[in-house]
């Protein structure tokens, strides 16, 4: 029986962007399921482009803890997570708690859990690259959070074993598939039924309509200063072919807007536009040829939508991709970046070979596994 005297409480939290596109479609699944009282709190550490997706999902939060600062360093916003959102678990008495992926919220609410010693299912578990300071400070977000969890929902088979390789016991391990496909999917089938939902896309389907689309997204801290000049570079140069448009969503932190705008604002085949929303975002990466990123997700979702993915980093916890050969590491080096775009480009074997790679991530069913693990769990099924 529940704390709370009725059905089992569960505590969805998120606090950025990419959190609220993977954990939505949980959200909804567990209300879907009718034997949970679901609650979502948000710490809002990306405030306006977290509302962008509770907005498109229909997800009001109960609790919206709204923490974010101007120029919060990490370890400010890390004490204020866990002192506020164990503020929320003392009101909420919830059976459990759902976190996902790398994120300060997902490991300072993992914290606050294992002081009240309330269970923790971690979505997107599994996930490493071996270097704790590439992605910085994510590795270590996931370390920890697998560390304290006690139902890890592994997207692929890669992330499971990296869990035995810590000890984690097989019994909590579930390859469930990653829930962003399930997003990507809905949010696909959304633009179907209602192409007006990615009215500010369009205007530069048109404009660009005889060009080479490169679909870019950069704004990872590792990459601040030189990775950002290099990526800028890179950019640069491929805008100086006749066949090539650009379209970056250029993210409001200062440490990417203030190199990224001056370096490619007054080019014409580039169009430096604000950050879309999701159902924006995937219509992007639909019209696109290619996707260059430095971020995480998208190493998952163009994969989905047959765009090969050319990663800006110098390591990914997502070696699945690689190995698939639906994704190729460049790191932030604006002579390799410029290299294997331009090969792609150029070379149709190579394009197509990307292109039509099997993707490893996901079928889109992730989030009703996750539901019908949690129900277990909680005495359900």
């Amino acid at each position: 029986m529940s704390e709370t005297g009725g059905k089992p409480r569960i505590l969805v939290t998120f606090g950025t962007r990419p959190e609220a596109i993977k954990m939505f479609p949980v959200v909804q699944a567990l209300r879907n399921h009718g034997g949970f009282d679901v609650r979502v709190v948000v710490t809002a550490q990306h405030r306006e482009m977290l509302d962008q997706v509770l907005t498109i999902a229909g997800i009001e939060p109960d609790i919206d803890l709204d923490l974010m600062q101007p120029g919060q360093s990490l370890d400010a916003l890390a004490a204020r997570i866990v002192t506020r959102f164990g503020e929320a678990l003392d009101a909420e008495k919830p059976d459990r708690v759902l976190v996902h992926g790398d994120t300060l919220t997902t490991m300072m609410a993992t914290l606050a859990c294992y002081f009240r010693r309330i269970p923790v299912g971690h979505v997107e578990a599994g996930l490493r690259s071996g270097d704790i300071y590439a992605p910085w400070p994510e590795e270590v977000n996931r370390k920890v959070t697998g560390a304290v969890a006690d139902l890890h929902f592994a997207p692929t088979d890669s992330a499971a074993n990296a869990l035995r390789s810590e000890n984690v016991p097989d019994a909590a391990i579930h390859v469930t598939g990653n829930t962003v496909i399930d997003a990507l999917l809905a949010a696909r089938e959304a633009v179907i039924a209602d192409s007006s939902l990615a009215a500010a896309i369009e205007p530069l389907r048109t404009r660009f309509a005889d060009k080479r689309i490169i679909a870019v997204t950069a704004h990872r801290r590792e990459n601040f200063g030189d990775g950002m000049r290099q990526i800028a570079s890179a950019l640069k140069r491929l805008a100086s072919r006749d066949d090539v448009a650009i379209i970056y969503p250029v993210h409001p932190n200062p440490n990417v807007s203030e190199v990224i705008r001056p370096a490619l604002g007054a080019i014409d085949n580039v169009a430096l536009i604000e950050p879309l929303d999701y159902i924006g975002f995937v219509a992007m990466m639909e019209m696109s040829d290619i996707v260059l990123t430095d971020s995480g997700g998208i190493q998952e979702e163009a994969p989905s939508l047959g765009k090969p993915v050319l990663v800006m980093r110098d390591t990914t916890e997502r070696p699945e991709g690689l190995e698939a050969g639906t994704a190729l590491l460049t790191g932030a080096n604006a002579d390799v970046i410029v290299r294997e775009v331009s090969r792609l480009l150029d070379d149709r074997s190579a394009f197509g070979a990307m292109a039509r790679a099997h993707n490893p991530f996901g079928d889109g069913q992730a989030s009703r596994r996750i539901t019908d693990i949690v129900a277990e769990a909680s005495g359900l099924s």
